[in-house]
Parts: structure tokens; C-alpha cells; sequence
């Protein structure tokens, strides 16, 4: 190992990067070179860039010129590189490298090349790649979590979308490699996945011939991990059979983000998801029907063009009338090379915040009444962080996903990593308050299991 670089990964974007991170990571640390998280110590940083919206592309430019200041040696990889290949080679001559997002697993192959002098741009046209249970991986969530990527990509083509792009056709992992990974975490002592990809209902369909979803959450009930989590289950791949499949399966938790987007038919036409505007109220009530106990998620977009005052009070109503137990608001991003980018009657941006924010404070009392209604109950919380100040403790309850949700602070004892029996005893909008219940014995959903 002496000779060789020592490398940083400064990491940027959602959680499907973060599985990239990972295993580049995991296969740096194979292959004898040390990794250190000091960026300063680091002879190579590799930025694992997300150009999903503006926003996160100025983050991701401001991550990249701070450590060209620093005169680091640059590796680009993630959405951006594949986005803007050229432009960050031709711009930034502290990036010794860019890699596109279906090349991560070449990461070695691109130091070694770096380090014999030459300059490379490893950026597949089309994505294809997907790591599998057997590719190294060196985790960078807190002991008790990890994200579990089931497929990669998108098939579909909403208009406001640079995804498809940037990540190519949807490819699902087989059920076999995905038990086996989720074996090996909970080996490692993991007591919650969170299953990722675009769209998880879509599960399966390029390899099986359609929608493995339920079987797939059916064959992970079998694994011996407390809670299991989806993330972006669009609300039409809700079939009975998943519904049913998450009914019957203790670990699989009734916790749904459903990525909405918009209520108005009209918006959601413009939006290329025409199917959705036909079915949002029926399949959400749907939901609550089959799922009384289910916590709700979703997102939406608010300034798309053409969108109207009446437009937005469609979505307005909306929020109010199904009670969401999370939202979340952005802002409309033009991205180049959707068809979003051109359309005409594109709103200024003084507006679309505006509309965000009215959104976001007609959901605050929903979200504080949800989080009201845990007070004086004990709930399961997974204990992840230790305050270094006051040695209180922080985790989440099952409602609560990582990054996105809330937090609850908690008075007490208990080893990270794990599940114990909290008593709530204040909340906010936000967060929940409480202390550790000695001895308490959880109940999820029938699966008893003692703490």
C-alpha cells in the first residue's frame, strides 16, 4: 500500500450516488489504496457529482472549484460528469478525470491511468452497468442503515426529467442477488434497508417480463432485518398484490413515498405522466383503506410551465384534503435536453417561490398534527448518533426515513445501532421528543421482538 495515493471521496446528491460512493470505495480499499475522509490529506478527491436540478449542479460547481483552489487533484464522476463531460474537462484543469455514471466500477482502472499521466474520460454513451451483491462495498451511513439499490435507470420520459440521460434504461438485480445482499447487512448487524431505484413499483419489469415487487418483498421478509423501507413507489405500481405483500410481511414497513409531482390533470399532461392525474385520489384513499397505519411521503413540483393560479390551488386543495404525513416542495429547474426546457410560459422565479412556500406552510400543521398524535405512545426508534455536547441520543422512528423526515431526540441510554422502545413525549412539525423505555418489548406488526 505504502506507494500508492491516498484518496477522498467528497460525496454530493441522493442516495443512488451514494451507493456509487460506496462501492467505489469498497473497491479502492480492495485493491491496497488507502482512503481517508480528511480531503486535505488526500492525493486524489473524487467529487461524485448530482445534476438533477440547478440547485445541486451549483453545489456540486462549488464543491469542484473549492478543491481546484486547494490545487487538489480532481476525479468527476456521477451525473454531472455524464452530463457535462466536456465542459468540465475543457473548464477545470484540476480534473485529472471524469467517470460517468456507469463507469464507477472502473474507478481503479481511471487511478492507475491517472497515475501513468494521462488524462481520461471514462463516460459510457449508455449507461449499463449495475453492482451486485459480490462488488465491494465500504458503507458510509451511520451502523444501523444501508440503502439497497434493486434496479438502476428509468424507462420513462417525464418532460422535466434529465434522469433517464444520465442513468440510462431501467436493469433490475435478480431477487436471488438482492436477498443475498441484504443477508450479508444484516450479518453486519444492519437493522434497516432502504430499497432504491427510480421507480421501485417498476421493479422487475425489464427481467421478469413485469412487476416483481411483491415477491420481492415477500422473499426479503425472510431475511432477519427489523425494517425494510421503500423508496419512490409510484402510486399506479401499488397493485393488490403489493399492497397485500406488505400487509402480510412483519418487516416491510407501511411507509410509501409516493413521487406525485403535481394534482392537476393538465399540469401533470404537460408533465408527460398523463396516467397519473386519472388516479391520484382513488389509489391514495385506496391506500389508507388497506393501509390505515401507512405514512405517506411525497413530492411535488410547483412552477411548471403554464402552471396557474388555479393549477396551483388544484394542488393546494390537494395537499389539504389527503394529509400527507411528509412533503416535499421544489421548484421548477429547467434542464437541458427535456422537454420541459422549451415550453413556453415558463414562470418567473419570485413565483414558483412563492408557491413553494405556500405549500410548504400549508403542510406544517398536517405534519405537526401527524407527529401530535405520537405523544404519549412508545415507538420504535433505530438510535444512530450521539450528540458530542449534551450525550443525547438521536435517532428515527419508523416514520421517519433518513435525510428527509424528521429526527427524535431522545433522554437516555442505548447502543447506536439499535431498536428500543422510546416514550414520545413532545413534538414539532418536524421532530419528535421522548426517552428510552427500559425493557420494552416491540411489536411491529405482529413480529414481537424483545429489546
Amino acid at each position: 500500500m505504502g506507494n500508492k495515493p491516498t484518496i477522498a471521496i467528497s460525496h454530493l446528491g441522493c442516495e443512488k450516488n451514494r451507493i456509487d460512493s460506496e462501492h467505489m470505495l469498497g473497491l479502492l480499499v480492495q485493491a491496497g489504496y488507502p482512503v481517508d475522509s480528511n480531503e486535505e490529506l488526500a492525493d486524489y478527491v473524487i467529487v461524485n457529482t448530482c445534476s438533477f436540478i440547478g440547485a445541486a449542479r451549483e453545489e456540486s460547481v462549488r464543491t469542484l472549484v473549492e478543491l481546484a483552489e486547494a490545487d487538489k487533484k480532481i476525479v468527476v464522476t456521477g451525473c454531472m460528469a455524464q452530463h457535462f463531460q466536456a465542459e468540465l474537462l475543457d473548464e477545470l484543469p484540476e480534473a485529472v478525470a471524469v467517470v460517468g455514471t456507469g463507469d464507477y466500477n472502473k474507478i481503479v482502472d481511471v487511478i492507475q491511468r491517472v497515475e501513468a499521466g494521462e488524462r481520461v474520460k471514462q463516460v459510457s454513451a449508455q449507461p449499463t452497468y449495475i453492482a451486485d451483491e459480490t462488488t465491494p462495498r465500504y458503507r458510509t451511513t451511520s451502523e444501523g442503515v444501508a440503502y439497497l439499490r434493486v434496479a438502476e435507470g428509468c424507462d420513462y420520459r417525464c418532460a422535466f426529467c434529465i434522469i433517464p440521460h444520465l442513468r440510462g434504461k431501467q436493469r433490475s438485480r435478480t431477487i436471488e442477488s438482492i436477498v443475498a445482499e441484504a443477508k450479508q447487512l444484516a450479518f453486519e448487524g444492519v437493522q434497516e434497508i432502504i430499497l432504491i431505484s427510480q421507480i421501485t413499483t417498476n421493479y422487475g419489469l425489464d427481467l421478469y417480463g413485469e412487476p416483481k415487487l411483491a415477491e420481492l418483498l415477500r422473499a426479503l421478509g425472510q431475511v432477519n432485518i427489523p425494517w425494510i423501507r421503500m423508496h419512490y413507489a409510484y402510486p399506479t405500481g401499488l397493485t393488490p398484490a403489493v399492497i397485500q405483500a406488505i400487509q402480510e410481511t412483519p418487516n416491510v414497513l407501511p411507509y410509501l413515498d409516493l413521487p406525485l409531482q403535481h394534482s392537476h390533470p393538465e399540469i401533470l399532461r404537460a408533465m408527460n405522466r398523463p396516467w397519473q392525474g386519472q388516479v391520484n385520489d382513488r389509489i391514495i384513499e385506496r391506500l389508507k383503506t388497506a393501509l390505515p397505519d401507512a405514512v405517506l411521503r411525497t413530492t411535488f413540483i410547483v412552477g411548471f410551465p403554464g402552471e396557474t393560479d388555479e393549477h396551483f390551488e388544484h394542488l393546494l386543495q390537494f395537499v389539504q384534503r389527503h394529509e400527507f404525513d411528509h412533503v416535499g416542495v421544489f421548484t421548477f429547474s429547467p434542464e437541458e435536453g427535456t422537454t420541459a426546457y422549451n415550453l413556453p410560459n415558463q414562470l418567473p422565479q419570485d413565483v414558483m417561490d412563492a408557491r413553494r412556500d405556500a405549500l410548504m406552510a400549508a403542510q406544517q400543521p398536517i405534519s405537526w398534527k401527524r407527529n401530535q398524535a405520537c405523544v404519549g405512545k412508545v415507538v420504535d426508534v433505530l438510535i444512530e448518533q450521539e450528540h458530542p455536547e449534551t450525550g443525547e441520543l438521536i435517532g428515527r422512528s419508523t416514520r421517519f426515513a433518513p435525510e428527509v423526515d424528521g429526527l427524535v431526540y431522545v433522554q437516555g441510554n442505548a447502543p447506536l445501532g439499535t431498536i428500543v422502545g422510546v416514550e414520545i413525549t413532545d413534538a414539532d412539525a418536524y421532530d419528535l421528543y421522548g426517552s428510552v423505555v427500559p425493557h420494552f418489548s416491540s411489536v411491529v406488526k405482529g413480529l414481537q421482538v424483545a429489546l
